[in-house]
């Protein structure tokens, strides 16, 4: 009877031990299964950054035209002016006395040429006379002008709406003709200028429509500026140390939150003709180079570097290394070696890419 319960027990014991084993080596089976798919190529548009320089529409220096004391600011560092607004005015002293000068010589030179003029009209003096009269009459006149323009220049007007920047100099300073006193910029728009690759460019100018011509501005924050930008200006020639070429979006600025010598980064879309989009979790990393594993016809792996051209969220945009009808793996690629055999399934890259949180469109 012992004999009995012991042949049963053994006899169990072996009939779970293979059915666990024929378990484990289907399981295994089925792990070495894996997903494989193709690069997707068609035409696509990507968001591309570029580092970008922000400038005021209008932005000036604002110097002495002439010397002397700087006798009255009527303006403060930060303030919005209007076009004509007094803001700093020289002492104006040595150039009234010579304005009064000028005034007393005309008025010498005339009461001259009036007499003379009264003696050719009766034939005292000669016509020539009159004439050169009349010539030192019209140089007074012009002595009168300059000295009215130099005293005018002790006055300094905004020349336009804008806002103003810190003093170069104080108030009873000896500021010197060509002195530098402020900056005025005008910030009711920004010029934005970055630089484009000339393959980008070429991309552009090929495929330029309305829409391509807007551009967006992501500011220092990470945030993106609310107002779009329209490319209106392109460089003339490429930079030959770069290869790049100089753009120039113009960003309206109503709220005046953009200013002059801001940084940022302009986002610009960039047409892409028959891209190969692969996922970006079917690669994968050796020192710092991106690469794949592509099947062949017998069903081995092989390891092959890619060239990412281009990212967007989940996807990479390949420029080298494979062809549309590659077959590459999606998944497990941590869990195979270079050479090996494996099984798989097919899924077309349409619907993997499709499942990713963006499809390139």
């Amino acid at each position: 009877m012992k004999k009995m319960f012991l042949l049963a027990l053994v006899s169990w014991c072996g009939l779970y031990g293979f059915t666990s084993c024929a378990d484990k080596k289907e399981e295994k089976e089925e792990k070495v299964k894996f997903l494989v798919t193709s690069p997707l190529q068609k035409d696509t548009t990507i968001t591309k950054e570029y580092v970008a320089q922000i400038h005021s529409i209008q932005h000036i220096e604002l110097r002495a035209l002439e010397k002397g004391y700087l006798q009255k600011i009527f303006v403060d560092e930060g303030q919005t002016v209007k076009q004509g607004q007094l803001m700093f005015q020289i002492m104006p002293m040595i150039y009234q006395a010579e304005l009064k000068k000028s005034q007393a010589e005309a008025n010498y030179v005339n009461l001259e040429y009036q007499n003379t003029k009264r003696l050719a009209d009766n034939n005292v003096v000669s016509k020539s006379e009159l004439a050169l009269a009349e010539a030192k009459y019209d140089k007074a006149k012009a002595e009168v002008a300059l000295a009215q323009t130099h005293l005018g220049f002790t006055t300094i007007r905004a020349p336009f709406d804008g806002i103003m920047d810190h003093f170069q100099a104080r108030l009873g300073s000896l500021v010197d003709e060509g002195d530098l006193l402020t900056t005025l910029s005008d910030n009711s728009k920004m010029w934005v200028y970055f630089n484009v690759p000339e393959a980008e460019y070429l991309a552009y100018k090929e495929a330029k429509t309305n829409n391509l011509e807007k551009v967006n501005l992501l500011m220092a924050n990470n945030q993106v500026y609310p107002q779009p930008g329209v490319v209106q200006t392109i460089e003339a020639d490429f930079n030959n140390e770069t290869g790049n070429i100089a753009f120039r979006a113009t960003f309206p600025n109503p709220n005046r939150l953009l200013r002059n010598g801001e940084t940022g980064s302009v986002m610009m879309t960039v047409p892409l003709k028959d891209a190969l989009i692969i996922p970006q979790k079917a690669t994968f990393e050796v020192l710092e180079k991106k690469f794949v594993y592509v099947v062949d016809k017998d069903k081995h792996v092989h390891q092959r570097e890619v060239t990412v051209g281009s990212e967007m969220p989940d996807l990479y945009i390949i420029t080298d290394g494979l062809k549309p009808d590659d077959r590459i793996m999606l998944e497990g690629i941590r869990k195979v070696k270079d050479g090996e055999k494996i099984k798989y399934d097919y899924e077309k890259p349409e619907k993997v890419i499709s499942h990713l949180k963006v499809y390139a469109e």
